[in-house]
């Protein structure tokens, strides 16, 4: 299977996960568990699989935040909502929101969600917290909070693999930031502000690739920078795609298409902003 398959299949689910951060429904589910603040429910909803970890757990797995944001929010937020309760709302109000500004989810549920679970349970959870944490999560009766909870299994998988090829290529938090606003043209302040970056911390982190020959004097990246911006990402297709391939060739193709119509729904329903510090983009490029 090509790892190009990963990033098609990304581009259909990033949106029907992001509805967590961003839908209405989801920051008020925030708010009735006593969760105040976006970013104290962003915290608590998505490392919620972890349980009531330290601060220090959340900045490991979550890499491109700044620490004192993190810390911000973890553990404080363990002493307003536990774990679990926070689990609960997140899928319930994740699922009333697909269901409002994606109506096709539910038809999309009943032949999806058997086909990713298959490919959650092939796939291999050495090193991946994130994924490990949400494939443990019992599988929601209702088929729109399950598919929603599979869709966010996967996607957590690939942010694992993405941190370790980050990591590897000797990239901390801001400066993996930095690199991506300089190659892909994502305004820096969107990412530095949304996660928790100084003027002063993002112009170290440009000085110390500027020094590693990635980016020019001016900000700009290099061929170097940019073929390093190119390997990460392929590298990252290439860990993403692994548990598709528990698929036959058959139903790995279908896959995409039966999430297409809900994931356009939710592109076009304005409830995601764009840019976002996701990456993901306003359309969907088909394969």
């Amino acid at each position: 299977m090509d790892a190009a398959f990963a990033r098609t299949v990304w581009q259909v689910l990033e949106p029907l996960h992001a509805v967590t951060y961003f839908a209405p429904e989801s920051r008020e589910a925030g708010r009735a568990v006593g969760l105040r603040g976006f970013w104290t429910g962003y915290f608590a909803a998505r490392a919620a699989p972890l349980g009531a970890v330290e601060a220090g757990v959340v900045e490991a797995v979550f890499f491109n935040f700044h620490p004192a944001m993190v810390r911000r929010a973890i553990p404080g937020a363990w002493g307003v909502a536990a774990p679990e309760a926070v689990l609960r709302a997140r899928v319930e109000a994740a699922a009333a929101a697909l269901r409002r500004v994606a109506p096709s989810t539910a038809d999309a549920a009943a032949k999806a969600v058997p086909l990713l679970e298959r490919a959650i349970a092939g796939a291999d959870g050495a090193g991946r917290p994130l994924f490990a944490a949400n494939r443990g999560l019992p599988a929601p009766r209702d088929p729109v909070g399950a598919l929603w909870q599979a869709v966010t299994a996967l996607r957590e998988h690939r942010g694992d693999g993405h941190v370790a090829v980050l990591t590897a290529e000797g990239l901390d938090g801001c400066e993996a930031h930095v690199l991506l606003a300089a190659c892909e043209g994502v305004p820096a302040a969107i990412l530095r502000n949304n996660r928790g970056w100084s003027e002063e911390d993002w112009q170290r982190a440009v000085h110390r690739l500027t020094a590693r020959g990635l980016l020019e004097s001016g900000g700009h990246p290099t061929v170097e920078g940019r073929g390093l911006r190119t390997h990460i990402e392929a590298r990252t297709d290439a860990l993403a795609v692994r548990p598709y391939q528990a698929l036959t060739a058959a139903e790995a193709a279908r896959l995409p298409g039966l999430l297409r119509p809900p994931a356009d729904e939710v592109l076009a329903s304005g409830v995601l902003p764009f840019p976002n510090p996701m990456g993901l983009p306003a359309r969907r490029t088909r394969p």
